[in-house]
This record gives structure tokens, sequence and C-alpha cells, in this order.
């Protein structure tokens, strides 16, 4: 018989279970968030969008999680109504959104309309992506938590760089096969139908999750009956005050920020960027940027292991900030225009896109107490997605006034062509300035004490 005084945690098999199974629902976020990414040539083929327009829909993943403050909600809600709750209404919320999304790309109701001042089906595409954005957000920060729940004090950043690495799956999932899907089809919407489907799997899957949660619950319960404990501190509203007086918080949120804007919308023109500076075939223009999730899955996690085991997170932050500001760099140069040469940016951007997500997310726990966790990441999550919102509206923009070159024909269809030189020098701007942050971030733990550059794991 299972002994009732042992928490559910302390087993491998089953904080490993419950790990993957949440992932699962990020894998399908993920894949959802990226699925438009290597699609627009496509989008500008097809349904007649230009590059602003893009880049406009691009940045309504954060719309209601900046200017609403949503997410930020949704982090107090975390930590009011804990990570069943939350987690279940999120991917709900994801669900909601991209079908949303869906609907705009597929339907015929919207040609021709106008909705304050863009197309009707731009306008209609981001406001569901906008509130996908809400779900997927809240519903990273909620795992984030979960994984705190099930790991303190064990493979903390290794199961958070698992968890990654199943969500980032996604990503490479998306940004490769979404363009194939969509040429195959003939139809820009048909990967957004994919995604839609794994979505509503992520729902029940996460919806079995919350048994597992409640048996952790009880579990935990069970083993402190007739302990002498202190209450576990609730959350309070002025609990908000006390996270974001906290110097490394914010050397993390900026470094966040920062370094996620070097990445994400990079992504986002990534597919576009092999088209027109390294001339790679359309079908095969997203398999290029798709390589750098997949070594992210694998290098993620081995980084995650080396600070459980090791330490030095602050370092393991400050060396991915420099791999990020080499890669922007290189790519900038007008010289380098050789397919082979992109794929090895592409892995070297992988390592350091491993690097520091597998340092930043374990070092929170480190310095904001448990019980304000969700708000904690919640405020990081909120500040990074000022970026995630403004800099693909950047770029597209950029692109559009300055970056074109001309014009080409291919089948019979009629495609714009541009210089990323200036685009890949803002992104390479990202990096430096995240390597400033890492580099504050390691200043600030050697005053504090906060154990950045000490083991996660705790010795029995």
């Amino acid at each position: 018989m299972t002994d009732l005084r042992t928490i559910i945690s302390d087993s491998k098999v089953a904080r490993w279970t419950a790990l993957v199974v949440v992932a699962f629902t990020m894998f399908a976020g993920y894949y959802i968030a990226d699925v438009m990414a290597p699609l627009k040539g496509l989008l500008e083929n097809q349904l007649s969008w230009d590059s602003t327009e893009y880049g406009f829909f691009t940045s309504a993943y954060g719309w209601f999680n900046v200017f609403l403050f949503f997410l930020i909600i949704g982090g107090i809600i975390l930590d009011k109504m804990g990570v069943r709750f939350t987690g279940l209404g999120s991917a709900i919320v994801m669900v909601a959104g991209t079908a949303i999304k869906y609907w705009a790309l597929s339907t015929n109701s919207l040609d021709g309309a106008m909705l304050f001042g863009w197309k009707a089906q731009v306008m209609v595409a981001a406001v569901g992506f906008a509130v996908f954005g809400v779900g997927v957000e809240v519903a990273g920060i909620t795992v984030s938590k979960i994984i705190v729940k099930w790991f303190r004090g064990k493979e903390l950043a290794l199961a958070m760089g698992l968890q990654l690495s199943i969500a980032r799956l996604g990503t490479a999932l998306a940004i490769s096969t979404s363009l194939p899907v969509g040429l195959y089809f003939k139809d820009v919407s048909a990967p957004v139908l994919i995604g839609l489907v794994m979505l509503c799997i992520g729902v029940i899957a996460f919806f079995i999750y919350t048994f597992m949660d409640k048996k952790l619950d009880a579990s935990i319960v069970a083993k402190n009956v007739g302990m002498d404990l202190t209450p576990e501190e609730e959350f309070k509203m002025k609990d908000i005050w006390f996270i974001i007086k906290n110097k490394a918080w914010w050397y993390i949120a900026i470094l966040c920020v920062l370094f996620y804007s070097a990445v994400f919308p990079f992504l986002k023109y990534a597919t576009d960027l092999m088209i027109n500076k390294f001339g790679v075939n359309e079908y095969w223009a997203g398999v290029i940027p798709g390589l750098l999730p997949f070594g992210t899955i694998l290098l993620t996690p081995v980084f995650g292991t080396i600070y459980d085991r090791k330490g030095k997170g602050a370092t393991i932050m400050m060396i991915g900030s420099v791999l990020i500001i080499i890669v922007h760099l290189l790519f900038s140069v007008p010289l380098f225009n050789n397919w082979i040469f992109a794929i090895f940016l592409i892995l070297v951007l992988g390592i350091g896109f491993s690097l520091v997500p597998s340092a930043m997310w374990p070092s929170v726990p480190k310095i904001i107490p448990e019980h304000q966790l969700g708000t904690a990441f919640a405020l990081i999550f909120w500040v990074q997605n000022w970026g995630l919102m403004g800099v693909p509206l950047l770029i597209g923009w950029v692109l559009e006034e300055f970056c074109i070159t001309g014009t080409v024909v291919t089948n019979g269809v009629t495609s714009t062509t541009y210089n990323y030189t200036l685009p890949m020098m803002i992104f390479t701007s990202f990096g430096i300035l995240a390597l400033l942050f890492a580099y504050l971030l390691k200043v600030e733990d050697k005053k504090k004490g906060y154990g950045l550059e000490k083991p996660n794991i705790e010795k029995a």
C-alpha cells in the first residue's frame, strides 16, 4: 500500500508524469503562437496582407496582456485560486482565441470590410490572437508554478528545461511544417485548424492533471497531520509592492523582455529572411529556423541539469546573451548569404536560446517567496509582452518603410523582396542590452546572496 504520509511529489514517476501532462498543453500553445510565422508570404499572396498588417497582427499577441493587465490579473488569480482553476481556465481561453483567428482566416464574410482603419480580416484575426495570448501566457505562469510545486529542492531547472523543450517542439513543428501544409491545401488557415485540434486535446490533458494536483495536495495534508507547522502565508495585494521593489526581480524581468525580443520576433520573420537573403525555396525556408527549437529541446535540459548540480545561473545567462549578439550580428552582414552558414547560425542561436531560459526561470523562486510566485511570474511575463507586442510591429514597419528592394514573380505570383540588414541590427542591440542586465543580475546576487550561482538540488 502507498504510505499516505509520503508526499506524492517525492515519487520520480509521479512528478515527471505530471510534468509531461501539463507540458503537452504548452506544446499545443507554442504551436499556435508560431504557426503564422512562416506564412507571411502566403498571407501576402493569398489574402493580400502587407508587412505592416502582418506586423500589426503579430503584435496583437500582447494587446490584452499589456494594456488591459489581463496577465497580471491572471497571476493574482493563480496565487488566490490555485493552479487547477487557473490552468484549466487559461487552456479554454487559448481554444477560444484560436477559434476566432481560424474563423477570420477561413471565412469570406469579412472580405472588403474595414474595422478601426484596418482590414476586418486582419483586425478580427488579431483580436483572436490577442485572446489566445492571454490564455497561453497565463497557462505559462501556471505551469511554472506547477513545476515549482512538484520539483522544489529537486531537479527544478531540469524540469523547467524539459517543459520548455516539449513546448518548443510545438514551435519547431509550426515553423517547419505550417508553410508546406498551407501550400499543400492552398489555404493559409489549414495549419491553424491543426493547432486548434491540438489545443482541444491540451484542454483534456490539463483536466486530467487537475486530479493529479488534488492527489498531491491530499498527500501534503496527510503528511503534515499532527505536526506543529506555521500556516503557509497567503498572497495579499500588498505583495505586489514587495515584488516590484526587488532589484533582482527587475533585472530578470528586463533581461527576459530583451532576450525574448531578440528571439521570438526574429522567428516571426526568419522564414522570410531565409527566402530573401539566402534564396531558400519557400517550401523549405521554414525548415532552417525550425532547427532552432530542436536544438533547444536537447540542450535546455542539459544546461538545466548543470544549473541544478553545479549552479552558475547568472553566468549561464551572460554566456547565452553573448551568443545571441554574435548570431544576429553575423545575420546582419550582407556578405554572409550562404544557406549552410544560415544553418550554422541558427544552431548557435539555439545554444544561446537554451542557456538563458534554463537558468532564468529557475532563478525566480530563489528571489521570490512561493506564495508570491504566480504574481511575480505574471509581472515578468507582462514586461515580456511589451517586447512581444512592440518588436514585431517595429520590424514590420521598418521592413515596409526602409527595406523593400523590389518584387519577384514566382509561378505567376508577384511577391515583395526585402533587405533584412537593418532588422537584424535591431535584434543585435537587444542582445547587447540583455548581456548588460545579466551582468547586473550577477552583481546583485553577489550583494544579496540569493544563491543564483549555487546548485538547485538540496543535499540530504
